[in-house]
């Protein structure tokens, strides 16, 4: 009946054509319902592999294939790969359902196997709504070089073989082809030991093993096929063999038993579950029970469907039904296999579980024990009262693997310390018990839990000992240092500082553990200082009047600074020595000291002969004063016999500025050969007197230059009065120098001693004019004349002493720092020594 209709049809669209009875849609539907599966046949040969040259014109055919369909096609080239254009969409032309397809190159095709050898086309065909892919693979062979085998097997993915594991030894199973008037050529296997025991003939047919391939099922064999020829040429090609089971075993299902569990509210028609057996076009059936009342199976995918509602209170006898499926071939039906299947009705669930209490919200110290008891629900289910239930803790801020809480069954209890240090801010834990009943569907409640922590004081505030290092020159208020205190409690080093110090030169801050000195310190006096510092810790707990303390010890090491000029003992010494010819002739040694360091030995100072050393006769070596040979003559020595030496004392630190004091050794030398009795030369002793030291700390005034010049021009305004009234002086005193000529002469000479440098001068003028008195020149105009003469040398004098001054001061117009004046008090007085060190800043 079924061919009749389509010959109908057939003759319907040959008479009428598109324009007749039935349209393409009318013909898909028509011919889909009278050919089940389909019209189309299968496309032998796939996938396709053809060998062509690069000298392949642009335009030539490379591939012919033919089908049926009933209904007009659609055939397109879906994709190439590696991308390319050198290829048309397919053409096919065909006579009611025979059609035939053609591949042909495009006007763009340049073929180049040195760059490209192999092309994989994907052709698509449409036949009334379904579609197949048809697999394609070009390989391209240079012009000069034409292959010596042909076909897949040779190709990049090989070929395939499916054979039974029934099939007999020795049988055929596939055959090489290769070009046509190839000679001389051979062929072999060269597939490892585990390939099996393949073979191949010289005629290219491939055997199966001798003996056999029972126990072969499902295991595939990958044969390596190579092909020689006598001039060198080769190839070789891929061809896997899989060896199926015998067609008798192939519908089974993996498991014999199968349990469905679905609730007695599930519809009419809605899915159970699916069965799923093995092997190909399987149709599926029950069998027991005939008829079955409450369940119904496709026959094409296993799916188990409801056919009526599952009502347990009306049909009691539902909970539970045993079905048998049967899997089957439906062209051969007596291959088939069984399946036990039972489908469990589970009551339907409807209220959730209730709880007391549904809410917990609560306050535990950070040091309450792990294990301790926070809560014991109490559940019940009101559709059954022999439910059980599952409890759940579902945490909502916490991170960590070890959570701050558990559940023991119904009872939540503390699981870590809570450690409201290390989580503050955020001392809340928020988390949620979920409880299940056992009904189906699972009912949950939910009972939110909101914990939170509250500090206690646990540890007392710490510091390490420390040691500070201050200058004992420090001003007032200088930083020292800062004591670091720790506390592990929250909020972290809320810590007050106080201090033990009973001297009161030192101070700490309260809240930032800082420092400071207060009064000065002195290296000598005092070099280092022990403090105890106290630390108390604050707002750590609720309760504001539970604090801790903690204390440790500060040392605080006074740092030595040179402050302290050298001190010698004696300041002065008086040595007599001979004249003896000696070299390196030990004088004295100078022992001195600083407060600075008083550990520092004599001879670490630095000596340096500053004065009195006439022609270098003597020498420092550290601390020791040695001379050197005297010069002598026949009448005694040619150096002086008496030497005032100078010694500067310089320290070493310990920082700077350094100091410096200098030393008086005075050196008396006796000649070692004279012509005088000794007691004779013996120099008079004079006893050493006890010297004394007297400091003095002086400033220079450094005058401007301006106030320089205003000073000069008022000296010598101030000379010129003068000079006017010396010059009246002598006419008034004319008359009583003639009455008392002696005296006058004598007020003269006491006049003129009381200038010390130009003593010579003054004094040979009033000499001369006093003989001249004495001859008789006693006249008022002599007395004049020499009055002025006396006037113009004294204000020569005096400006000259002036200027000397003013050229003093302006070469001494710096700040002299402080220095020690030593004055040795004997007489003859010696000569003031000065030692300058500069004034500490």
């Amino acid at each position: 009946m079924k061919l009749l209709c389509l010959g109908g049809l057939i003759f319907a669209l040959e008479m009428w054509g598109a324009s007749g009875l039935l349209n393409f849609g009318d013909c898909k539907s028509l011919v889909h319902e009278l050919l089940s599966p389909g019209t189309i046949q299968a496309l032998r040969g796939l996938p396709w592999i053809v060998n062509i040259s690069e000298k392949q014109a642009p335009g030539s055919v490379i591939h012919i294939f033919s089908f049926n369909c009933s209904c007009p096609p659609t055939v397109e080239l879906d994709s190439v790969n590696p991308p390319s254009s050198f290829f048309n969409q397919p053409s096919f032309s065909g006579y009611y359902t025979q059609y035939l397809a053609k591949v042909t190159l495009s006007s763009a095709a340049r073929l180049d196997a040195q760059q490209v050898n192999h092309y994989q086309l994907n052709l698509k065909l449409t036949c009334m709504g379904k579609k197949w892919n048809l697999p394609l693979s070009v390989e391209v062979f240079k012009a000069h070089d034409h292959p010596i085998c042909l076909g897949r097997v040779f190709s990049t993915a090989g070929d395939k073989v499916q054979v039974l594991e029934t099939v007999e030894p020795q049988s055929l199973i596939y055959v090489v082809l290769l070009r046509r008037g190839l000679t001389g050529f051979k062929m072999m296997l060269t597939s490892p030991r585990d390939a099996g025991s393949f073979s191949i003939n010289e005629l290219g047919q491939v055997l199966t093993p001798s003996q056999g391939l029972i126990g072969s099922a499902y295991k595939h064999f990958l044969l390596k096929i190579l092909v020689t020829d006598g001039q060198g040429s080769s190839c070789q090609g891929t061809l896997t063999v899989e060896v199926l089971p015998n067609p008798s075993n192939k519908v089974s299902f993996r498991i014999q038993f199968q349990t469905f569990n679905i609730s007695e509210d599930l519809e009419a028609g809605r899915m159970v579950g699916q069965v799923q057996a093995n092997g190909s076009r399987v149709r599926y059936e029950i069998t027991e029970p005939v008829p079955c009342p409450l369940y119904s199976i496709s026959s094409v995918d296993g799916l188990i469907r409801t056919t009526a509602p599952l009502d347990l209170g009306r049909n009691p006898g539902a909970a539970v039904t045993e079905i048998q499926v049967m899997a089957y071939d439906p062209f051969q039906p007596s291959i088939s296999a069984q399946l036990s299947v039972t489908i469990n009705v589970l009551p339907t669930n409807t209220w959730a579980p209730r709880c007391t209490p549904a809410l917990l919200v609560t306050q535990v110290p950070e040091t309450i024990p792990v294990g301790s008891i926070l809560m014991t629900l109490a559940c019940s289910d009101p559709d059954s009262s022999s439910s059980t239930f599952h409890y759940q803790l579902r945490h909502h801020n916490e991170t960590k693997s070890n959570h701050s809480f558990r559940l023991h069954g119904p009872v939540l209890e503390v699981n870590s310390a809570l450690d409201y240090d290390s989580s503050a801010p955020s001392v809340q834990y928020r988390a949620t018990i979920l409880v299940t009943d056992s009904g189906q569907p699972p009912q949950t409640s939910e009972v939110p839990v909101l914990v939170t922590v509250t500090p206690v004081n646990e540890y007392a505030p710490i510091c390490p000992s420390h040691t500070f290092r201050v200058r004992e020159d420090a001003p007032h208020g200088t930083l020292i240092g800062t004591v670091l205190g720790s506390d592990r409690d929250y909020p972290p080093n809320s810590i007050e500082y106080h201090i033990s110090d009973s001297s009161g030169n030192f101070y700490i801050d309260p809240r930032s553990g800082k420092l400071h000195l207060l009064a000065s310190l002195d290296y000598e006096k005092e070099k280092t200082y022990m403090l105890v510092i106290f630390l108390t810790d604050r707002d750590q707990e609720q309760d504001s009047t539970h604090h801790r303390s903690g204390s440790c010890t500060i040392t605080i090491e006074v740092q030595n600074v040179n402050d302290y000029a050298p001190e010698c003992e004696p300041p002065f010494q008086e040595i007599t020595i001979s004249s003896a010819p000696s070299v390196n002739a030990e004088v004295t040694r100078l022992m001195c000291s600083d407060r600075d360091r008083p550990e520092q030995a004599p001879g670490a100072f630095s000596f340096t002969i500053v004065g009195g050393n006439s022609n270098g006769r003597f020498y420092m070596r550290d601390n020791i004063l040695f001379h050197d040979v005297f010069s002598f003559q026949s009448n005694g020595l040619l150096d002086s016999h008496t030497y005032e030496l100078l010694v500067r004392v310089a320290d070493n630190g310990p920082t700077l500025p350094l100091f410096s004091t200098t030393a008086v050794v005075i050196v008396h030398v006796i000649p070692w050969m004279t012509t005088v009795p000794t007691a004779s030369t013996k120099p008079p002793m004079v006893s050493s007197p006890t010297p004394l030291l007297v400091t003095r700390i002086e400033d220079y005034w450094a005058p401007e230059a301006w106030f320089v010049v205003v000073l000069t021009v008022t000296g010598v305004l101030l000379f010129t009065i003068l000079g006017w009234l010396l010059c009246r002086w002598p006419g008034r005193m004319a008359l009583s120098q003639q009455t008392h000529g002696q005296s006058s002469q004598t007020l003269l000479l006491d006049s003129s001693s009381l200038m010390a440098e130009p003593r010579t001068l003054l004094q040979a003028e009033i000499i001369s004019s006093a003989a001249a008195q004495e001859h008789g020149a006693g006249s008022e105009a002599n007395l004049n004349s020499m009055g002025k003469s006396c006037f113009k040398k004294l204000v020569a004098v005096l400006f000259w002493k002036w200027v000397r001054y003013i050229k003093g001061i302006q070469a001494d117009s710096f700040p002299c720092p402080s220095h020690t004046l030593m004055t040795p008090y004997f007489p003859p007085a010696p000569p003031f020594l000065f030692s300058y060190h500069p004034r500490p800043p």
